[in-house]
C-alpha cells in the first residue's frame, strides 16, 4: 500500500514529510482536542495522535480509499506541566518566562492507521531542550517578530534567534512537530 495521508494542516509537518520524500496527501483532521488536560501522560499525547489519524481514517474509509493515515501531536512540557498554544500575547510572554534558563521537555506522538481495517501503531518521541536565560526584551523582541501563538510553547526551535537556545538532546525535527525517525518506522511496520 503506497498511499500517504498526512491529518494535518500545519506546514511544519507537511515540510518535514516532503523533506523525507514521501508522496502524500493532506487531509486536516477534524477531531476536536480536549484542552483541560494540564498534566502530561504519554497516554494522553498518543491518544490525541490517534484520534487525529483516526477521524481522517474513518471519513476516506466512507469512500473506500486504502491509504496509511498519519497523526501527529505535539506538547511542551516543563514541571510535568503542559503548556499548550498561548490564547494571547499575555500568555505566550509568561510560557517564555517560564521556560527561560531550564531545561524543558517535547513530546510529539505519531500514529499510523489503516484506513482498511483501522488496525494502527502509535509512538513517542522526547527531546529535551534547555534555553538561555531571557531577559524581558528578548521575550518581547521575540513574540512582536514571530508571533508564535499557533505553536505549543509559544516557540518555534527552527525560527529562534541567536542567544535564545542553549541546548537541545534529542530529535530536533520532534521539536518542529514531527519525528521522522519514528514516521519511518511506523510507515516500514504497516506496510
Amino acid at each position: 500500500m503506497g498511499k500517504i495521508i498526512l491529518a494535518s494542516s500545519s506546514p511544519r509537518r507537511t515540510s518535514i514529510l516532503k523533506t523525507m520524500k514521501l508522496d502524500f496527501d493532506v487531509i486536516p483532521s477534524e477531531y476536536e482536542e480536549p484542552h483541560n488536560q494540564t498534566v502530561f501522560s504519554y497516554d494522553f499525547v498518543e491518544n490525541l495522535a490517534y484520534n487525529k489519524a483516526l477521524d481522517v481514517a474513518k471519513k476516506i474509509n466512507k469512500h473506500k480509499i486504502e491509504a496509511l493515515i498519519l497523526g501527529a501531536d505535539t506538547i511542551v512540557v516543563i514541571d510535568n506541566k503542559i503548556l499548550g498554544k498561548p490564547a494571547n500575547y499575555e500568555e505566550a510572554f509568561e510560557m517564555l518566562k517560564m521556560l527561560s534558563g531550564k531545561t524543558h521537555f517535547v513530546v510529539t506522538s505519531v500514529a499510523v492507521v489503516n484506513s482498511k481495517s483501522l488496525e494502527y501503531l502509535v509512538k513517542s518521541d522526547t527531546t529535551y531542550v534547555t534555553f538561555e536565560s531571557l531577559s524581558d526584551d528578548k521575550i518581547k523582541f521575540y513574540i512582536d517578530n514571530y508571533k508564535p501563538f499557533d505553536k505549543a510553547g509559544s516557540y518555534g526551535i527552527q525560527e529562534l534567534p541567536e542567544g535564545y537556545l542553549k541546548s537541545v538532546d534529542g530529535q530536533i525535527d520532534n521539536v518542529i512537530g514531527l519525528p521522522s525517525k519514528v514516521v519511518e518506522e511506523l510507515l516500514s511496520q504497516m506496510n
